[in-house]
């Protein structure tokens, strides 16, 4: 079920909107209602995994065809953004995110958005999305756009979708948290709504992400085929 573009689109096409369907307001009552919520959220991170590990191989058997050759900046442009793309998506998934499956818990706390939060409500979508989109312009293949365009799509639609989708659920609970946050990095502080807080970051999610970025510098040649150094 490899080795074309057309499969490599099928494939992105059902990894993305299997999020969205089986999340929608429509589809995911039934499910948890039938499954429990536990149940739910099983199947949606099983059926997530397989058409993610179909998406992986049908990339790496799509061929190269090439849609534009990469301009010189694209690669200084990629190197700009990974630090910032990898450092949401450590913060995010080492705070307790309000936005986050699960994360209603964080609404009970007298301050729901900390530290990265007040930066942006949606730390790993966020990060995702700017790592998907860096990746693009240094490939310029049909394969890549396909991967990638698909990836920043998911995660720049998700984050709409889930403040939707909390501001129903949570009702008044939400308000605060979309009045002092923003989707848009750094949108709110430029805005006055909030304030940056370097304490409820703290010093841990950097060197985890200094971690992360040499891990990911050095394994580039094995897991992407292409050497970032010499």
């Amino acid at each position: 079920m490899t080795g074309s573009i057309e499969t490599l689109f099928a494939a992105a096409l059902c990894f993305v909107g299997s999020h969205f369907l089986l999340s929608s307001g429509l589809l995911r009552p039934l499910l948890a209602d039938r499954l429990g919520e536990r149940g739910f959220l099983g199947m949606y991170s099983g059926v997530s995994t397989i058409l993610f590990v179909w998406l992986v191989f049908a990339y790496v058997d799509a061929p190269y065809i090439e849609v534009w050759a990469p301009p010189s900046w694209a690669r200084h442009l990629t190197f700009t953004l990974m630090p910032v793309a990898l450092f949401l998506v450590v913060c995010g998934y080492m705070k307790p995110n309000p936005t986050a499956v699960g994360g209603e818990r964080a609404f009970e706390a007298p301050d729901p958005t900390p530290g990265i939060f007040r930066i942006t409500r949606h730390p790993v979508l966020c990060g995702i999305g700017l790592w998907a989109l860096a990746h693009i312009a240094p490939n310029g293949d049909q394969a890549s756009i396909v991967l990638f365009g698909s990836l920043a799509i998911l995660s720049f639609g998700g984050m709409q979708a889930i403040d939707a989708k909390r501001a129903a659920r949570m009702g008044a609970a939400w308000g605060p948290v979309a009045l002092t946050t923003s989707a848009i990095p750094f949108l709110a502080i430029l805005q006055g709504r909030t304030r940056f807080d370097w304490r409820g970051i703290g010093w841990k999610p950097v060197l985890a992400t200094l971690i992360a970025l040499a891990l990911a510098v050095l394994g580039h040649p094995y897991f992407a085929g292409v050497a970032l150094t010499g």
